[in-house]
């Protein structure tokens, strides 16, 4: 039998082990199937199903969670309730409701028997995959194990679900075409979460978006703005952005497209240090700036496998690295070099993955999952995601140098700086747009006619 065909069996076998115990197993099965960089297609493609055909608890079961944790009838608190999920996770599902007052809410509710279980899960789990690493000592996935324990009891908290909404919420309130429901707090508990109902089709539904006249580029950069701004100015990045909770629409009243952000309960809090790191490898990789690529991945731990780590992080080959990735484009070659090398190099990459703070595998993970959004919207590595990280780099720089600034000049010189290469920024952002406009064609022929 072919190695493509192991890897489905073996693959399709996995999934039916996850969907079987549910809860954590899902859980860790999603993650899986976000590894682009480490497991072989068959994996990736067929764990992914997870995200959107996790099995679903009965409406008996959801009924008793419901008197459990609010103390009444479904007839005492909704005027409706679908008794379909609209979508159904590793640890809850979510249906549609109408209260009393008549508005309509999303009230996502906690699998029964999660809570108890998740611990005894990931106990079989860290004995497995011991067990796996006493056989085939290049198997060193103990990390997984380790996020795990670290996240469910997080992700099991819908309160803390909540107050992550919010924050993130007021923290990016400045853009206008988010939109994160509110919360219901007097219908939420630790196992329920009500919310306002959102609206929209998945992020990666290009049907739905051609349909509504909807601009793909318009909401991939959108995107990449949101979790730029997350990630190197505010250090509290959404870690699920998986196309079930990136909703997009056009606002039946404002037309203006809009991104709805579900599913809060994974974020990352990046360290100061970690954060600032992070921005400067980026500003290196996009550069080509190679020096700048060793020093900030080894600050980071990657240690003399840093090459692989600057591919990793990527997802490009080490010739898009060398050359700046800003400036070369994804080619289909590059994608299936990318992933014949992830098979090579699978005990170094696992290496590597023990190696770095425990910070960068969440950060890994959302990297992957927002690249394979970009993959289906075919705006893969565009200039506009590329200018947008630079920019909140610059920003979320000056802000930490102008902290340890000690007189008002220098202050004033490091914002003066910040304004300089924003500038600089804009500038090199309008000339890509007249580049690529019909203005830019028409001059680029008038000068190849005179010349």
């Amino acid at each position: 039998m072919s190695a493509p065909l192991v890897h489905l069996r073996s693959a399709e076998r996995l999934r039916d082990l996850c969907c079987a115990n549910r809860g954590t197993f899902i859980k860790v099965g999603q993650h899986l199937g976000a590894l682009d960089y480490l497991l072989p297609e068959e994996y990736t493609s067929t764990l992914r199903v997870l995200h959107s055909r996790a099995p679903q608890s009965s409406l008996e079961e959801i009924q008793q969670v419901i008197r459990e944790e609010l103390g009444k009838e479904l007839s005492e608190l909704f005027v409706s309730f679908e008794e379909k999920p609209r979508g159904a996770a590793s640890l809850a599902q979510v249906h549609k409701a109408v209260l009393h007052d008549g508005r309509t809410v999303a009230i996502k509710i906690q699998h029964p028997k999660v809570q108890r279980q998740s611990s005894k899960d990931i106990v079989m789990m860290e004995a497995l995959l011991r067990m796996v690493h006493w056989l085939c000592p290049d198997f060193a996935f103990m990390w997984l194990v380790e996020e795990a324990k670290k996240n469910m009891p997080l992700e099991l908290d819908f309160l803390n679900e909540g107050h992550n909404a919010e924050r993130v919420a007021n923290m990016l309130a400045h853009f206008p075409f988010l939109k994160v429901p509110m919360i219901h707090w007097d219908l939420s508990t630790k196992r329920i979460l009500t919310m306002e109902f959102a609206e929209g089709g998945q992020v990666n539904d290009r049907e739905y978006m051609k349909k509504h006249g909807i601009n793909v580029n318009e909401i991939s950069e959108n995107l990449g703005r949101m979790y730029s701004e997350m990630i190197f100015v505010h250090g509290f990045v959404h870690c699920d952005p998986h196309p079930g909770n990136v909703l997009v629409r056009k606002c039946p009243q404002s037309k203006k497209t809009e991104i709805t952000l579900l599913d809060h309960g994974l974020y990352q809090v990046l360290q100061p240090d970690f954060r600032l790191n992070y921005c400067q490898l980026w500003q290196a990789l996009i550069k080509g700036d190679m020096s700048g690529v060793e020093l900030y991945s080894l600050r980071l731990g990657a240690g003399d496998l840093f090459p692989l780590f600057a591919c990793v992080l990527t997802a490009r080959s080490w010739n898009a690295v060398n050359a700046g990735i800003g400036s070369v484009p994804v080619t289909h070659s590059e994608d299936v070099e990318i992933r014949t090398n992830a098979a090579l190099y699978l005990p170094q990459i696992s290496e590597l993955l023990n190696r770095v703070p425990r910070q960068m595998l969440l950060l890994l993970k959302t990297n992957d999952l927002l690249r394979g959004i970009e993959t289906t919207l075919q705006t893969r590595a565009s200039s506009s995601s590329f200018i947008n990280m630079s920019r909140c780099c610059i920003r979320a720089m000056a802000r930490h140098n102008r902290s340890k600034a000690q007189s008002r000049m220098s202050h004033l010189q490091i914002t003066l700086a910040e304004s300089m290469n924003l500038w600089s920024l804009t500038l090199y952002e309008l000339f890509l747009w007249v580049k690529g406009s019909t203005m830019g064609h028409w001059l680029t022929a008038l000068l190849a006619f005179l010349h």
